[in-house]
């Protein structure tokens, strides 16, 4: 179980770090958040989900940081499936949000 937790934190790391640094640099994500009509937070998000993702892989140490870091990014991605119904995407364009969002459930509650 415990070996389950630890990928769970690396994987769900991995996917932040990326999606985190593409928020600064990549010209999609810029045109998703316009299309969000949420421009105004691309920066905070790709800083709040590089910031979560350092917080997973601290977690392997400090349980307190692992719990804080998984909610936050749960919660960011409740709001990213929430964000897409809103903007009326098919249902399938809310998957990756959505299965980030159980990933990081499954930690917290793992890690409790």
């Amino acid at each position: 179980m415990k070996l389950l937790l630890e990928i769970a934190q690396d994987l769900s790391a991995a996917l932040f770090a990326g999606y985190g640094f593409s928020c600064f640099f990549s010209r999609t994500m810029i045109e998703e958040f316009d299309r969000y009509r949420l421009p105004e937070q691309r920066v905070l998000t790709g800083a709040l989900q590089i910031a979560g993702a350092a917080g997973l892989v601290v977690g392997h140490f400090n349980r307190p940081i692992l719990l804080l870091s998984a909610g936050g990014l749960a919660a960011m991605m409740f709001v990213a499936v929430v964000t897409r119904f809103r903007i009326r995407d098919p249902l399938f364009a809310a998957l990756p949000a959505f299965s980030l969002f159980l990933l990081n459930l499954y930690i917290v509650v793992a890690a409790l």
